[in-house]
């Protein structure tokens, strides 16, 4: 593979899209597993495809689509819960239903022979083109100028919420930021995990991450390095056996988790038994 990484510029995209795609996810997936958010960013990343849809209907930039909707679906989100006018559950059921049936509805109405979305159900880094890199680096500059920028507040709306309204933050903007950036960490990741195989990405580094350290700098970092560490072997497998790079690096990611989970077991029992 590395002969063909010097050959193939889609190898290239390839790498530096899992790279790119890790950063976001590794941030930004702490962040969601600590406000225990990871069914409502399945729901945010599922309304994606309601842009994707109507991206290709209307001719632009389908990438470009699916961050409007799913922005916007964050936004609405964030505000409804906020109010409290309906229960969190039915929230996402509706959004991660009606999100698919739009795209599909775009979908539909298109003239001509439909497109295939299968890369974008289900991912595929192989597919990554030059504006989608560009794209990502864009996103990725936004989400660790931003998480950077507002560490100390973020981290103190994470882990006590009223605290962070005794120290007078700005916990409802705080809380809006938090379902942007993750609806921006979405469209980071589409083109590598897809739509449906997002979630796992979004939870599982950060969660193997969490059983290391908890410390919320060193889990972003641990988190980074190990979505990247995945990636780059789900695409490697992906490329040797000729399989689907999105599935392959969700089930690897699926199977290092159940490795880590067994680890940690027996290491509790040892001590225990010592």
């Amino acid at each position: 593979m590395f002969e063909a990484l010097l050959t193939y510029g889609f190898l290239r995209h390839a790498v530096l899209g899992a790279v790119l795609a890790s950063v976001a996810c590794g941030i930004i997936g702490v962040i969601i597993v600590e406000k225990k958010l990871v069914m409502m960013s399945g729901g945010i990343a599922h309304t994606a495809f309601g842009g994707i849809g109507l991206s290709y209907l209307l001719g632009f930039e389908p990438m470009i689509g699916a961050l409007v909707f799913s922005a916007g679906a964050s936004a609405v989100i964030a505000t409804v819960k906020r109010k409290n006018q309906a229960n969190p559950d039915i929230l996402i059921g509706l959004f991660w239903s009606v999100g698919m049936a739009l795209g599909i509805l775009f979908i539909a109405l298109m003239p001509g022979y439909p497109p295939d979305m299968t890369s974008y159900l289900f991912g595929d880094i192989l597919t990554i083109s030059t504006t989608d890199l560009w794209m990502m680096v864009i996103l990725d500059g936004l989400i660790v100028v931003t998480v950077a920028a507002l560490y100390m507040s973020i981290k103190a709306f994470l882990f006590d919420e009223e605290f962070a309204r005794v120290l007078r933050l700005p916990a409802r903007f705080l809380e809006y930021l938090i379902y942007l950036l993750i609806a921006l960490t979405v469209v980071v990741l589409i083109r590598v995990a897809g739509i449906i195989l997002i979630i796992c990405l979004l939870s599982v580094p950060p969660a193997i991450a969490r059983l290391i350290s908890y410390d919320l700098k060193k889990m972003m970092g641990i988190s980074v390095g190990v979505t990247v560490l995945l990636c780059l072997l789900g695409l490697w497998i992906s490329y040797a056996l000729n399989i689907a790079s999105g599935a392959s690096i969700v089930l690897l990611t699926g199977v290092c988790y159940g490795v880590v989970l067994i680890v940690q077991g027996v290491r509790r029992r040892i001590t225990q038994k010592g």
